[in-house]
């Protein structure tokens, strides 16, 4: 949406489920809109073709063409990275979702590390048009879909798989859907630190500072190019001594308490969530 033609729509969207408190809602207005059950069909069919010779092919390439573009893409981004993260072989990244290109960031630090990065993504992300679309099918994504059935017993199997191997961290992003620009940390939906739980791995809690350039973009001047700054806070650890659900609940509460002292942190700013132009950065209201 970040390089659509809707970005007004996108803020008013914004802006209602703000004031209607449905911080986790699809803002954007052109996503593919499918059926529950063409929807698993549609991950099922991923899934299918996930191991034929040609997919791997194709794996081979998207993930060069992020590898090499990856550097290039975030050379105005920073990293804040205290702590080492080199011992990590398997883990669940969790990060504030703003942005159709907020993996690179990502990605830059998983790079860092020599860790190989997959992507949680929407279920209709498969089917986004162009480019976009074959970068979402092929770098190393895991779609999730709307069935019990899927959530949880095919994913955990992929996951699993995943994790099996040295070097593997995995991108979920807990407050559900992109929302363009917005600033502020958001309600996080308990998906992620259920499957850390499950299979005792650490969050990786990030958090990015979005920063107004006051450089005017060419093609939307009522926005101003952003740049990002990359906040790695506090690894989150399972508690043995805890169970499944004590474990989802903590590392959920921790990880929103962490993003929102970053937050208040590098914006001074306490966080409330009263809607003001100012959340959604860069825009300049006409």
């Amino acid at each position: 949406m970040i390089i659509g033609k809707k970005r007004q729509k996108v803020i008013f969207n914004i802006k209602r489920c703000v004031n209607e408190k449905k911080f986790n809602a699809k803002v954007e207005p052109d996503d593919p809109v499918l059926s529950k059950k063409d929807r698993l069909k549609l991950v099922e069919k991923f899934w299918a073709n996930h191991n034929r010779l040609f997919s791997k092919a194709i794996n081979i390439l998207a993930r060069g063409i992020l590898n090499i573009g990856t550097p290039l893409l975030t050379l105005n981004t920073e990293i804040d990275n205290p702590e080492s993260l080199s011992k990590l072989s398997s883990a669940i990244v969790t990060c504030n979702h703003y942005n159709q290109f907020d993996c690179l960031p990502l990605k830059r630090l998983a790079m860092k590390y020599h860790k190989r990065l997959y992507f949680v993504i929407e279920d209709t992300n498969l089917k986004l048009p162009n480019w976009i679309g074959f970068l979402m099918r092929n770098i190393d994504s895991i779609p999730v879909t709307a069935s019990f059935r899927y959530l949880g017993r095919e994913l955990p199997k992929h996951l699993n798989k995943i994790f099996s191997k040295k070097n593997r961290w995995i991108v979920v992003y807990p407050e559900q859907e992109l929302w363009l620009n917005y600033r502020k940390p958001r309600p996080l939906q308990k998906g992620a630190y259920y499957y850390a739980a499950k299979m005792n791995v650490p969050i990786i809690s990030c958090f990015v500072e979005i920063k107004d350039t006051n450089k005017q973009e060419k093609l939307h001047p009522e926005f101003n190019k952003t740049r990002w700054i990359l906040h790695v806070l506090p690894t989150i650890y399972p508690d043995p001594k805890l169970s499944l659900a004590q474990n989802i609940e903590k590392m959920r509460k921790v990880d929103y308490l962490q993003k929102k002292a970053a937050y208040e942190k590098y914006y001074g700013k306490k966080l409330d969530y009263t809607f003001t132009d100012w959340d959604i950065a860069g825009y300049k209201k006409k």
